[in-house]
């Protein structure tokens, strides 16, 4: 069954600013979606013209969402999933991989964003009649708040595959961003797991980095792309699942017919609470 939007009946459309580019907006953009305005498409492809890489960062990102849920689901069982930060619906959204693999999963998704929100009627009339899929509004900071609404769908006494997927760059205060994640795993319990993904700077480097920093002048909420071994500070005490931590297209390839994955400027894991 679907459940509907936690928090404000405002009509939030009211909310939305279509005159400063979003990172949620440019992403559904770069991914092929349509839920994005001219000023989302116009940076993004500023953005893209400094470092076209960025394209490959958006798609390996998807990849990698696909994957990681697939193997909880179908290899570790879980059927509970917590994604924060969802970001615009495009392909394989989390509740469509997790409830193919089990149809009976529960999903939790959390957003801040207003033109998340308005899609996510449409979003949640899309799952199986086993499952659960619901939206609360909330901010990554207030984890107390995503914890008590999620426990309304959510039984947190069970493992739960909490999802961070490219949303801690978000948080400019790294102390601050690993103790956001810490909170939301000690609430629960062992057999958890935790995957995650943020953007780093390895391959394109400088061309980067100058295309990030020239989207957060835009008065866009600004993003961090960190570096590899800082991104695994997230998983001590955590056991982290074959291969590690690495460039999200070579985290558990389908084939290696066409040889080794290229390496993208997203890093990411799956790492399982014990």
């Amino acid at each position: 069954m679907a459940e509907r939007v936690q928090g404000s009946q405002t009509p939030r459309t009211s909310k939305i600013d279509s005159s400063v580019p979003h990172s949620a907006r440019i992403w559904n953009y770069w991914l092929g979606g349509k839920d994005n305005y001219p000023v989302d498409r116009e940076a993004g492809d500023r953005y893209r013209e400094q470092a076209p890489g960025v394209v490959d960062m958006a798609l390996a990102s998807r990849v990698f969402l696909t994957r990681a849920v697939r193997y909880v689901a179908a290899e570790e069982g879980l059927r509970q999933f917590l994604d924060i930060g969802t970001g615009l619906p495009t392909m394989d959204n989390t509740h469509e991989v997790a409830q193919r693999a089990a149809p009976d999963a529960k999903i939790v998704y959390v957003d801040n964003d207003p033109l998340v929100l308005v899609h996510a009627e449409a979003l949640l009339t899309n799952t199986t009649a086993e499952g659960v899929t619901t939206y609360v509004e909330a901010d990554l900071r207030d984890p107390d708040t995503i914890l008590a609404e999620a426990g309304r769908t959510l039984d947190l006494g069970e493992p739960v595959a909490l999802m961070l997927m490219g949303i801690l760059g978000h948080i400019q205060d790294w102390d601050e961003a690993k103790a956001i994640v810490r909170r939301l795993l000690d609430a629960l319990p062992s057999g958890s797991f935790l995957l995650h993904y943020d953007g780093t700077y390895e391959v394109q480097g400088e061309a980067l980095q100058q295309a990030q920093e020239e989207y957060d002048d835009t008065g866009a909420v600004p993003y961090v792309l960190r570096e590899p071994a800082q991104l695994a500070e997230l998983y001590e005490g955590l056991e982290l699942v074959e291969p590690g931590q690495v460039s999200c297209l070579k985290w558990r390839p389908e084939s290696m017919a066409f040889g080794e994955p290229e390496d993208v400027d997203v890093y990411g894991a799956v790492a399982r609470k014990p």
